[in-house]
């Protein structure tokens, strides 16, 4: 905070589905799309618009990461991974955004391991992986008062 109001550090506030497609669109290589969403609030402020079919827009930016720390259920040695419930909304946007990516998973196994079907990281976009056979959930930590 005090980093925040000495202009040391910037924050950006986007709604969450344009987080999303930020991230979405640096792992696609799109440098910049148009949404609705922020339009006419505080958010969209300084940012360009344009009209579309009657509809105006704001410009958003891609948003590159120079690693990203990703969590999967399943893994194998060549970095193909799967996920967990609401583990799989933004950790594969993550690993295609990131330059190094860098996976924990739970299950690690022989390349081949896990069917191709299931597969939702493809091992081309992680750089290394981890296997932590039972990890602690943050959740829990949180609650029990944990401080790092």
């Amino acid at each position: 905070n005090k980093k925040y109001l000495a202009g040391e550090i910037e924050l950006d506030l986007v709604p969450q589905g344009t987080l999303a497609e930020r991230i979405r669109a640096a792992g696609a290589g799109i440098p910049a799309f148009y949404t609705p969403t922020s339009f006419g609030t505080e958010l969209a402020e300084g940012k360009p618009t344009e009209e579309f079919d009657g509809k105006m827009y704001v410009r958003e930016r891609w948003l590159k990461a120079d690693f990203a720390l990703i969590k999967g259920q399943d893994g194998d040695r060549t970095g193909n991974l799967t996920y967990r419930m609401a583990g799989r909304n933004f950790n594969p946007l993550m690993a295609m955004a990131a330059a190094k990516t860098i996976a924990q998973v739970s299950v690690l196994g022989a390349p081949g391991s896990i069917d191709p079907q299931e597969v939702i990281t493809p091992g081309i976009f992680v750089d290394a992986i981890v296997e932590v056979a039972e990890p602690q959930q943050e959740e829990v930590l949180v609650r029990t008062g944990v401080v790092y």
